[in-house]
């Protein structure tokens, strides 16, 4: 018995049985009986009229006892845990409701009466199997799948300030990539399992409520969702066939749930700044700077560190403009921020609204939400106001109806200089003369006044709609369905402008008009039944769809007045119209079985076709099939093994497709002008044919295989996944350069192999779980290799250097982002024995082919853009009401990966060199004789090659961290609210990190656009 006690203090130490953090352990004789004291407000009399009974706990299924149950008093801190025989005793009154938890258990509740002894059978929870999971046109429980699906977790990250719901998923899901925002109202890249293509569409496919989203996700409030679920292996998403090569992300609104009327309304505001507190030059540093350009001539030999006392900084500044007479040296005294006056504090400012309820006649959901957002550069808003109306009716047994609608009206007027144009201004100029007028051009060159791109009159709008009806009958044969889903997205662009700097000061304004439709009308047959140990569901579907974009814009130059702006065109001189439009259809068909027999093999079997009018007229349509098989090894009678709860091994093979651009297989013309008849005669357009038309052009194919394995160990209280996968695509579509005497530039084709490989992994642990205090932990992993295999028919294992594209960075045998270039070793210092062509502050190119001198036959493939590996870290925490998480998300290069161009270099020769500023930490940072350390290269004379100077971005970031406290329930009660929750949240405020920029997930270095950390206040209410 020491050694079982022994084993149960470690267990409780190490939070695999749960313990109430005020209880006191203490072990009478040979039984380990733990005891709760009484709480400290208790009374006298109360415990005059409580007795001891005692009881056992055992799982039902197995009748082991269990160890570490909690059984607690509701409603005060009295409580106990079962001992190493599932034995506890407990002092209670008459009346006293007790609560018996444990993780893996269905919660009890027993209300004491005379009682003197509980014989507890507690059953397992398999909620987490039981979880339903969207698999595409159609739902099935967690424990049923057979391909790589992964429902996202944007629970915990619904507090954020993520004006997008993309943003919620970043380094959460193993295998999703989502990229950093750095403007208001942007949405982030997205990519499933590495990139499949050379020139096909690398667009993830969004479904929302059941219908393909072609429109953006920022139209889409993120309160308004209920659930992401992710299909990332062919096996999985070859029911979407010819547009899901990348992945596809299905998208589940909220809806109305049986129950009395149910109202939210929550409210955030948000701060922003950028992540590094980094900014222009200023004056003094503009003119130290400039000194260091010409330290040949500032400074005095051999070493040049001695100041030359007849140096005239003045006379080489390289603006006029940056000169003043009446100072004593000449320069000007202004130190003016162009940074300070283009940027303002970023903000974010959310109000929403939800009313919900329903019956089983009819259940709704009505929401409403406001988003103001204010971003880091001028006049960089975002504003969002969304209605959602969710309804689902049921007026018979055998009839069941509704519809899932939003409108969305997105705001984003004003324009905003660019960060780099900011950047580049000298600190010794301003942008505003005497009057208050802009000083159009500040250097005196064709370099113009940021301002001029802030100051105009921009009028820009983006109406959404989006409806999905359907209805679904029940037929006469048992477990027969039919439902359409008939779906309607619809969008108006609006893009108006005028600009009293445009056209050479003359001015300028334009209206561009979008329109953009699709509807798709799917026919779904469902059928499920069970016979004895089988069970069987089919599906079938037959839809169709078709998309539509028309575009119009009329424009004018060269205004005598631009008072009323964009709304009079007809006042300019010149004046331009242009119109396009265009269309495209889909057609489809697919079969799919998922058949179970005794709950534990498992097989699904899909096929789809697809025809789509964009394609050659010999490829319109294509097939795609797809199996994948599982097997719930823990279901087995042979297997004994206690403490795995369950085991599932899965396998599958799919095809889905990449399609092209809707006109790539057809001859294309340009217009542009082409004939003068006679001399001054005016110029006629002329129509020329640039690209081949391709009858034979066909989807890209991707066929993977997918090895997952499922698992749920300790009571559940650990469970997690892992997926082995490889991808290969073929047919990758590519515009090939042909020799112009065919009276082409190029045609569309279909040639070369793509490999990706990789694994994914997924544990959450709940380390401990109490009455009173939890604490869970989910870590993520992943891993992905891409290879090009063939591009002409040489294969990676062959020599193949003939297939090379050098032109286009593609070779065989290395990836898609292979960095091909030529490898740097520092720079060429003073006294160094610098080779013919190079100068003090070049960079040191390193001679890799061992020949003569520097060549092109020295570049090498330095490594690759993609990572090595990333991974996730979150930790959730919870102290009675109190809640606090923090999530880590990290991305890393290993040994040669995710790498960017950070190069930099400045050439004195180069007027523009010296002309524009810099961020302060970049300008410290370059070579001169008294740096000679540094980054970036600094010279008087350019070299004969000038390379590319190559960074990686690994990072570590602690990306979101929230606090949040619910009121007590006592209070909220008695004004009649069910709940109140106060909360504040952080983004992005730690970044560890190398790169030498901005920020390094966003690839921007010093002249990019920062991404920004933020703070967030906000309430939640319930009634």
């Amino acid at each position: 018995m020491k050694v079982y006690k022994f084993l149960f203090v470690c267990c409780l130490y190490l939070g695999i049985i749960p313990a109430d953090a005020k209880s006191e352990i203490r072990f009478l004789n040979e039984e380990a009986t733990l005891m709760m004291e009484a709480s400290e407000g208790s009374s006298s009399g109360i415990q005059q009229n409580k007795r001891k009974i005692s009881g056992k706990v055992v799982d039902d299924a197995t009748g082991e006892e269990l160890i570490g149950v909690t059984i607690a008093a509701k409603g005060t801190q009295d409580g106990t845990i079962t001992d190493v025989s599932g034995n506890f005793t407990i002092s209670v009154s008459n009346g006293t409701i007790l609560e018996i938890s444990y993780v893996g258990y269905k919660k009890q509740v027993i209300t004491i009466k005379d009682q003197q002894f509980l014989n507890l059978r507690m059953h397992s929870d398999n909620e987490m199997l039981d979880e339903v999971v969207v698999i595409g046109y159609g739902s099935m429980k967690k424990s049923d799948l057979t391909g790589a699906v992964i429902s996202a977790n944007i629970k915990d990250f619904e507090k954020s300030p993520n004006t997008n719901i993309l943003q919620s998923l970043q380094g959460t899901v193993p295998g999703l990539n989502i990229g950093q925002v750095t403007a208001a109202g942007s949405s982030p890249s997205i990519q499933i399992r590495g990139k499949n293509t050379l020139s096909g569409s690398e667009s993830v496919l969004i479904v929302l409520d059941g219908i393909i989203y072609n429109n953006s996700l920022s139209s889409i409030n993120p309160n308004d969702i209920e659930s992401i679920d992710v299909l990332k292996d062919a096996s999985a998403t070859a029911v979407y066939g010819a547009q899901a090569a990348n992945g596809v992300l299905l998208i589940t609104t909220k809806r109305g749930k049986t129950g009395g009327t149910k109202v939210d309304f929550s409210s955030s505001y948000t701060i922003s700044s950028p992540t590094k507190n980094l900014r222009p030059m200023n004056r003094q540093e503009f003119l130290d700077f400039t000194k260091e350009f010409y330290y040949d001539k500032a400074y005095m030999g051999p070493d040049y560190t001695t100041p030359n006392p007849d140096f005239n900084l003045a006379d080489y500044l390289p603006a006029p403009t940056m000169l003043d007479s009446s100072q004593p040296d000449g320069i000007s005294a202004k130190d003016y921020s162009w940074w300070d006056e283009g940027t303002q504090t970023a903000s974010v400012f959310e109000n929403r609204l939800s009313v919900s309820g329903g019956s089983d006649a009819m259940s709704y959901l009505i929401s409403f939400s406001n988003t103001e957002q204010q971003g880091y550069l001028i006049n960089d808003d975002f504003s969002r106001n969304s209605i959602r109306v969710n309804l689902d009716v049921k007026p018979y047994k055998w009839l069941k109806m509704g519809v899932q609608s939003f409108a969305s009206f997105v705001k984003q007027d004003g324009a905003s200089p660019t960060s780099l144009s900011l950047i580049q201004q000298s600190p010794m100029i301003e942008p505003y003369d005497e009057e208050g007028k802009i000083v159009p051009y500040p250097f005196n060159t064709v370099a113009t006044n940021p301002f001029m791109q802030s100051d105009v009159n921009d009028k820009e709008r983006h109406n959404y709609f989006f409806a999905n009806v359907y209805a679904e009958v029940q037929l006469p044969i048992k477990g027969l369905t039919y439902r359409f889903n008939y779906g309607n997205n619809y969008r108006i662009d609006e893009h108006h402008q005028s600009n009293e700097y445009g056209a050479s000061m003359k001015g300028e304004a334009y209206k561009h008009h979008t329109t953009y439709y699709d509807w798709t009308f799917d026919n779904i047959l469902n059928y499920s039944a069970v016979f004895g140990e089988h069970s069987i569901a089919a599906t079938l579907l037959y839809g169709a769809s078709e998309r539509k974009e028309s575009y119009t814009s009329a424009s004018a130059k060269k205004f005598l007045r631009l008072s009323l702006g964009f709304d009079a065109l007809e006042s300019g001189t010149d004046q331009f119209v242009e119109s396009n439009a265009w269309s495209e259809a889909l057609l489809y068909q697919m079969a799919r079985v998922n058949y179970k027999f005794k709950d534990r093999y498992l097989l699904t079997a899909t096929v789809r076709r697809d025809g789509f009018s964009g394609f050659g007229e010999n490829n319109k349509t294509a097939i795609f099939p797809s199996v994948a098989l599982g097997w719930v090894m823990s279901e087995e009678e042979w297997f004994k093994i206690g403490w795995i709860n369950n085991l599932k091994l899965r396998g599958g093979w799919g095809i889905s497709g990449n399609q092209t651009s809707r006109y790539k297989s057809l001859s294309k013309t340009n217009v542009d002008p082409g004939y003068v008849f006679g001399d001054g005669g005016e110029t006629e357009n002329a129509q020329r044919v640039t690209t081949m038309g391709n009858g034979d052009l066909k989807w890209e194919k991707t066929a993977g295989i997918n090895l997952g394995l499922d698992f749920s160990i300790l009571n559940n209280r650990i469970n997690g996944s892992l997926e082995l996968y490889q991808t290969t695509t073929r047919d990758l579509l590519y515009d090939m350069t042909i020799p112009t005497i065919t009276g082409f530039g190029s045609v569309s084709s279909n040639i070369g192999k793509i490999r990706n490989k990789g694994v994914e992994f997924i544990i959450t642990s709940h380390n401990f779980t109490t009455r009173d205090f939890e604490w869970s932990t989910t870590f993520n992993i992943s891993a992905n290799r891409n290879k090009i295999i063939t591009l002409f028919g040489k294969d990676a294992d062959g020599d193949g250097k003939e297939d090379d594209l050098t032109s286009s960075n593609l070779f065989i045998g290395e990836p898609i982002s292979a960095i091909y270039n030529y490898q740097i070793d520092g720079i060429w210092q003073l006294n160094d024995e610098i080779p013919t062509g190079y100068h003090p502050g070049n960079y040191r190119i390193v001679d890799t082919d061992g020949k003569e001198g520097i060549t092109v036959d020295d570049r090498i493939i330095l490594g690759k853009k993609d990572p090595a590996y990333r991974f996730g870290i979150m930790n959730k925490f919870r102290y009675k009401d109190l809640t606090f998480s923090f999530f880590i998300n990290s991305v890393q290069g290993g040994k040669d990966g995710y790498m960017q161009a950070n190069s930099g270099s400045l050439n004195r020769g180069d007027v523009n060199h010296r002309l524009y500023n810099r961020i302060s930490e970049m300008g410290a940072d370059y070579w001169s004789p008294s740096n000679p350390n540094a980054t970036y290269a600094r010279y008087s004379q350019a070299p004969t090659i000038n390379p590319t100077r190559y960074q990686q971005r690994n990072f570590v970031r602690l990306q979101d961290i929230t606090l949040g406290y619910n009121l007590p329930k006592n209070w909220t009660k008695s004004v009649g609210i069910e709940n109140v929750n106060l909360y504040v949240t952080g983004k992005n405020l730690l970044t560890f990190t190398n790169w030498k920029g901005w920020d390094p997930e966003a690839g921007q270095d010093y002249n990019g656009r920062p991404v920004l950390k933020s703070f967030t206040f906000g309430l939640n209410v319930t009634l």
